[in-house]
Formats: C-alpha cells, structure tokens, sequence
C-alpha cells in the first residue's frame, strides 16, 4: 500500500520527483515542504526506505541521498536499532544561523552581494535590536553587556578586542527578545566582522568602539529605546570607512 500524503509522499502541493531536476532533490524537496506546512510534524518518523521509494517512484538510492541532503539541513535524524528509522526534527536557531552566515558569506565572496548591501541589512536589523533591547532588557541582559565592555581595552591584542565586540553585539541581540531577528542579524555582523579582522586597526579604533558600546549600553539601561536605536545607528555609521578600506585591500568593492 502507498502511504498517505502526510506521511512522506508526494501531496498535492508537492513537486513530483519524476518531473524535473535530480530525483534526490525533488524527494528532499517534497519532503522538506511536508515538514514546513506541518503534514510531518517534529518527532514524527518518516515511512522506511522501501516506502518512501514505493510512494515516490524513485530508487532506495535516490531516497537515501534525499534523506542525507535532510539530516545535513537538520530536518531529520536518523537513529539505528530496533527504534531506529529518520525523525523530523526542528533546526536550532544556531544552526540556522550558521547557515545564512555561510551562504551569505559565499555570497559576499562572489560579489553577488555587496558591502552596501551588508552594511543596510545591518542598519536594518541592529538598529531595531537596540531598541527592543531597551524596552525589554533584564538584569542578566544589562550584567552581559558590561561584561562585554572591556575595562583595560589597551591590555588587550586585537583579536581579542574583535572578542569582546562580538560578544557586546550579540547580547544586543539576545536582549531584543526576538529570535528570529537574531537569527538573521547574528550572520551579517559575522561576514562583516571576519573581513575587518584582516585589516591592522589601532588602539584608538578599538578605544572608540568601546566609548560606542558603553553608550549603548547606557541607553539600553535607561531604557531610553530611540537613544538606543541613535547610538547603533551611529555606531555602524562609523565603521563604513573601516569596511571600505578592508574591502579595498581584500578586493571587494
């Protein structure tokens, strides 16, 4: 017997694996949409292999190569032994973000997107952050953020300066209180980040960053969420020369 639509075969609103492309990806395809409308729900366990093979007309082989394009996207696991078989699972928000932070880093190598590009999606993202942090943040929220404000920044080498940035930014973004935007800020300030460590900033670039990140800081503290949003603002505005001239020395233009 085929199994039904909602567990594991083509549905109505599925792409047919026959139709067009590499079969293996038409079966992922058709899977994954399954998993995002919830016909396959989180924990689930998918038919076997005979029956995902049967139901879409394809090879085991095409199906085991669907299934390992769906566990290499964090959409299923596979588990061995008499409860073995493939589950549904739910990408973290980690993975997720690693992987926008690769593909947008590929993209930014390729010049499909450009420094402009980078720098408005962060304005468009940090900026709001900020101001959410403000009306949301907690003590531990405010504790973090100090601590990721160095108290002897010329003690310190630059990567480790570099350090301390990313942590302060990314507290920024927990603060907010709203994942999905961290999820999607996180990678931007990373590609934008990993090009800037390659270029020789001084002590007085990293002291007045740190000046920008205490009066964010003081902002989000105070709750005063346009100060907040006006400091980020500021703050990423200030970096565009440093990024024009790492993406001159690398090239990127």
């Amino acid at each position: 017997m085929r199994p039904r639509p909602s567990q594991g075969t083509p549905s109505s609103g599925s792409a047919d694996p026959r139709v067009a492309g590499k079969a293996y990806e038409q079966v992922a395809d058709a899977l994954h949409r399954q998993v995002v409308t919830g016909e396959l729900e989180p924990g689930s366990r998918l038919p076997t292999e005979v029956e995902l093979a049967s139901g879409f007309g394809v090879s085991r082989a095409t199906v085991r190569e669907a299934l390992r394009l769906l566990a290499a996207q964090s959409l299923i696991r596979t588990a061995k032994g008499a409860t073995g078989g493939s589950y549904v699972t739910v990408p973290s928000a980690g993975h997720l973000s690693a992987s926008l932070r690769s593909g947008i880093g590929l993209l930014a190598e390729s010049r499909d997107v450009s420094l402009e590009e980078l720098l408005e999606a962060r304005q468009l993202l940090e900026v709001p952050a900020a101001r959410l942090a403000a009306r949301r943040r907690r003590e531990i929220d405010l504790e973090r953020l100090r601590d990721a404000i160095p108290t002897h920044p010329l003690e310190l080498e630059p990567q480790e300066q570099f350090g301390y940035n990313a942590d302060f930014h990314s507290v920024v973004l927990e603060a907010s209180g709203n994942l999905l935007l961290a999820i999607a800020a996180q990678p931007v300030f990373d590609v934008l980040q990993t090009r800037l460590v390659r270029t020789n900033l001084g002590a007085r670039f990293h002291r007045t960053i740190n000046g920008h990140h205490r009066s964010i800081a003081a902002a989000i503290e105070a709750g005063d969420a346009d100060a907040a949003g006006d400091e980020m603002h500021d703050h990423v505005e200030f970096l565009r020369p440093f990024y024009e001239k790492a993406w001159r020395t690398l090239g990127k233009r």
